[in-house]
């Protein structure tokens, strides 16, 4: 089943309020069972046709349900405001672009406030499995970039993550020196991907992508880096990636 809420994000948006989406397995009501936690970006995208930003959404609902995922996901909507408002929130530092100008880099005051606010929340009103070990990132696009980061610049909170398409363009080599100036358990996971049709979008993405994945490792990371054939930069192609990231994530050696 899948619940809602309405929260706010001071640091970024003031009082205006934006959506938080729980999805629980049916299970959980008849149980005393508790739960990995995965929290995804761009939450409206996730489970319904009818609030996503282009009527297509990821289709994870129906994924869980049918193969009896045993995790709760939480998904916060992202930034919908003007002056590039979801790029902004979801971007670890400042940068600019020739399509988007002057972008200004607020996902530190992002995952301050998903890890020292929303988590304890959750963890107070669903039955979560809270320790590290058991709370996973995940994300898309931009929300791929702000999972590469949190995973690595957070990292005492997740221990594992999903970054699908990852915007690693906004400035990979700041990335780079992120991530090696990060301190990483020798447990972490990360699942990244990127389609072989998205390659174009951006210079330079494929030596961009496959060096990024080189560098999260050379941190310690178990990296499972997967270019996807015809994979473009859309909801129903990471809906097909689904298993691939699920998998990653609940993996148990």
């Amino acid at each position: 089943m899948i619940e809602s809420f309405d929260t706010t994000l001071p640091a970024i948006t003031g009082k205006k309020k934006r959506k938080v989406w729980v999805y629980i397995p049916d299970e959980a009501a008849e149980s005393d069972t508790r739960y990995p936690v995965l929290y995804m970006m761009d939450g409206h995208n996730l489970f319904y046709d009818d609030v996503a930003t282009y009527g297509k959404c990821w289709g994870l609902k129906e994924y869980m349900d049918e193969t009896h995922t045993p995790m709760i996901i939480v998904g916060v909507d992202c930034n919908h405001g003007k002056n590039h408002g979801r790029l902004s929130e979801y971007s670890p530092f400042t940068f600019s672009d020739p399509s988007f100008g002057r972008v200004y880099g607020r996902g530190k005051m992002f995952m301050e406030w998903l890890t020292e606010t929303l988590k304890p929340f959750i963890d107070a009103e669903y039955p979560t499995l809270p320790e590290r070990e058991n709370t996973f990132l995940a994300g898309s696009s931009m929300g791929g970039l702000m999972t590469l980061y949190g995973l690595t610049a957070f990292n005492g909170y997740f221990s594992r993550g999903a970054a699908l398409s990852p915007s690693v363009w906004v400035g990979p080599k700041r990335l780079w020196r992120m991530f090696r100036d990060a301190e990483i358990a020798p447990d972490t996971v990360l699942y990244m991907d990127y389609g072989s049709e998205e390659m174009g979008n951006h210079d330079g993405m494929r030596a961009g992508f496959a060096q990024t994945a080189s560098v999260l490792m050379g941190c310690g990371i178990h990296v499972t880096a997967r270019i996807v054939p015809g994979g473009t930069h859309c909801e129903a192609s990471w809906e097909k990636q689904i298993p691939f990231f699920m998998n990653t994530l609940l993996y148990e050696g």
